[in-house]
């Protein structure tokens, strides 16, 4: 036909047929060489894995089997099955207990957040010099004994302390407000205690942003509110993402700040732990309670790595 190309048998022997052949050979031993490489590859890989050895049995000796301890008395004592989850969630007490813990932990991070944001920012923006002296007053508070920051804040906000004082002395109230010994006082501490934890993951995360980013946004026509809202805010996801987390986190399983500063009306989940343990010695109960707070850590870092799957230090150096 005409138009079609006839393609020439190419007898055996000849150049062409050797070419071929060798192509094919290449082929198979590029196919054998593949698998190899990559197995040379994993073997590099997981060659150091054996300096882990030590750590994994550290962690195995005092952290896995502690674990699974704690997760086995909350089933199986004074007697197996969930009776300990269930009481739990079905006493009105025990349930307050849930409640007021969820609630001082949110709340801590949103006023650590709202606080943490702009000093952040501050420390970022200003000359170097007093930008170093600004995260050294932050870490220098962060250093300071637990228990001397809690107890200051006692002695601050009691009645006869010094804010209730100004506040009657200014005349803007007439009788000493209730600070102690509630929520209030224990939101007042922690969100203080937990601002440094806000503060390091959000500066380190501004530092890293390009200012000529915001500054290509504004010679585009973004208004400074457009600018921060959809250019910077965006930029400082994983700072605010990791800082929070943390926070909430640890503010769930927070014990020295609510103890003092809070009443046993006001209880939240570590020192119902603490209750049962030393006081009823019910373990069962306790165990189930400290169950349910790891058990919400691990869904909450499950949902952060599903939202952000970069850590701050990842960006920052991707940057």
């Amino acid at each position: 036909m005409a138009g079609q190309v006839k393609m020439a048998a190419i007898p055996p022997g000849s150049p062409a047929n050797a070419g071929g052949g060798a192509a094919r050979a290449s082929a198979g031993s590029d196919s054998k060489a593949a698998p190899m490489k990559r197995d040379n590859q994993t073997a590099l890989r997981w060659r150091g894995a054996r300096n882990l050895i030590p750590a994994l049995l550290f962690l195995s000796l005092f952290f896995l089997a502690p674990l699974i301890g704690l997760l086995l008395r909350g089933v199986l004592e004074p007697t197996p099955g969930l009776g300990n989850y269930e009481q739990l969630f079905a006493n009105s007490a025990y349930a307050r207990v849930l409640f007021n813990t969820f609630a001082v932990g949110g709340l801590v991070t949103l006023i650590s957040l709202l606080l943490g944001f702009p000093l952040a920012w501050v420390i970022t923006l200003v000359p170097r010099g007093w930008g170093r002296w600004l995260l050294s007053i932050v870490l220098l508070s962060m250093w300071t004994s637990l228990l001397a920051r809690t107890y200051s804040w006692l002695v601050l906000l009691q009645a006869t302390g010094v804010i209730n004082k100004t506040l009657m002395a200014l005349g803007i109230i007439d009788q000493p407000l209730e600070m102690v010994h509630n929520l209030t006082g224990v939101v007042i501490g922690m969100s203080y205690i937990m601002i440094p934890f806000i503060v390091l993951p959000l500066q380190a995360t501004m530092a890293a942003i390009d200012p000529m980013v915001l500054q290509a946004g504004s010679i585009c026509g973004a208004s400074p509110w457009t600018n921060f809202f959809r250019v910077f805010l965006p930029l400082c996801r994983p700072g605010l993402f990791s800082g929070g987390l943390m926070v909430f986190v640890m503010s769930l399983g927070y014990y020295v700040t609510p103890a003092l500063l809070g009443g046993a009306q006001n209880m939240m989940l570590p020192e119902f732990i603490v209750q049962q343990v030393q006081s009823f010695l019910n373990w069962g109960l306790a165990s189930a309670a400290a169950a349910l707070l790891i058990a919400i850590t691990l869904a909450l870092f499950y949902v952060y790595l599903k939202l952000q799957p970069e850590s701050p230090v990842a960006s920052s150096t991707a940057r």
